[in-house]
């Protein structure tokens, strides 16, 4: 069955706004014109799209069903125009990185500076994401692969160990609560805490380590983003667990103390996923200090050694990319 890319989008605009008048101005088309494309989209799959009504439209399931794989069609299309036009720029190729907060605070920025470095030409689609988005966005082809972190089963994607991620406790300079040796969850789960919100793979992660604990959280505040949390917790709004590198730059600059969190899951892996390894071309690997190339009978896997940290901030990462 063949499908015409002007009608589908005509479709979902209907489907959005409920309305053909409405989906007319938006698409500056005639309305006749497009209630004619949906007709001829009925007849062509052989089921009714919309339940008409007085003051519009309303979709029926299999237009619920088809709206859903419009949309998913037009980003691909969207996509494959904007990388083509890379290409006619002189670009050399893109990758499409969806990560979570914890990844951009702490080991993206350099680890991409150091990967432009090598591949200048190559352009970097970065969106900030939870690790739900992160690993939908990844299935769903709309980023080439993803960081995320939390225990997760994904059988369809392929999961590799990016970096680990130390948390910490964070307090405000004049909390009450001023431990002086790393502190168990249960000595700070009672004191009141500001938090991330829902959708957060941070928090989910706290919130399951307390239930395994017999705790309850006392969340007091919720936030987007670490930025946010910090400055709830210098106001003295409560307690919060970061990770390392969203705490440590920052103690010299605001009124924060931090304490080392005596518990195994304190110590916490940041995962990188790719939807099928095989489909990202084999581009160039260099690995500890020899750094050898990798051919494509080496993996399936383009990934680039960058310069980041230093030794006591553990293994160094490795970065896939798609090369064109």
């Amino acid at each position: 069955m063949k499908y015409n890319l002007i009608t589908l989008k005509m479709f979902l605009t209907v489907a959005r706004t409920g309305s053909i008048a409405q989906a007319s101005e938006a698409e500056n088309v005639a309305a006749s014109a497009i209630s004619k494309r949906i007709s001829d989209l009925e007849d062509q799959i052989g089921t009714q799209l919309f339940y008409r009504q007085t003051r519009g439209v309303e979709s029926t399931p299999a237009g619920h069903q088809l709206a859903r794989h419009s949309s998913n069609i037009l980003q691909l299309v969207e996509q494959m125009d904007s990388q083509m036009l890379d290409f006619a720029s002189g670009a050399k190729g893109s990758v499409r990185i969806a990560a979570n907060t914890s990844a951009i605070t702490q080991f993206l920025p350099e680890d991409l500076a150091g990967f432009v470095d090598q591949y200048p030409d190559v352009r970097i689609d970065l969106s900030e994401l939870t690790s739900d988005e992160i690993l939908s966005a990844v299935r769903a082809g709309f980023a080439d692969l993803g960081i995320f972190s939390g225990m997760v089963e994904e059988p369809e994607l392929d999961i590799l160990t990016y970096r680990r991620d130390t948390l910490v406790l964070v307090m405000g300079q004049d909390h009450a609560f001023r431990p002086t040796h790393p502190v168990k969850l249960a000595e700070f789960a009672m004191l009141d805490m500001v938090g991330l919100q829902a959708g957060s793979s941070l928090q989910a992660f706290l919130e399951a380590r307390a239930i395994e604990a017999n705790l309850v959280l006392k969340t007091r505040v919720e936030t987007l983003s670490f930025d946010g949390v910090r400055r709830m917790v210098e106001a003295g709004l409560g307690v919060a667990v970061l990770p390392l590198g969203a705490v440590e730059p920052y103690l010299e600059s605001v009124r924060l103390r931090m304490q080392k969190i005596d518990e195994d899951w304190a110590i916490r892996t940041l995962k990188l996923a790719v939807k099928d390894a095989h489909s990202v071309s084999p581009c160039r690997c260099a690995r500890d200090d020899e750094a050898p190339q990798q051919s494509a009978a080496q993996g399936p896997i383009a990934v680039q050694r960058t310069i980041a940290g230093s030794p006591k901030r553990g293994p160094q990462p490795m970065v896939p990319t798609r090369c064109n």
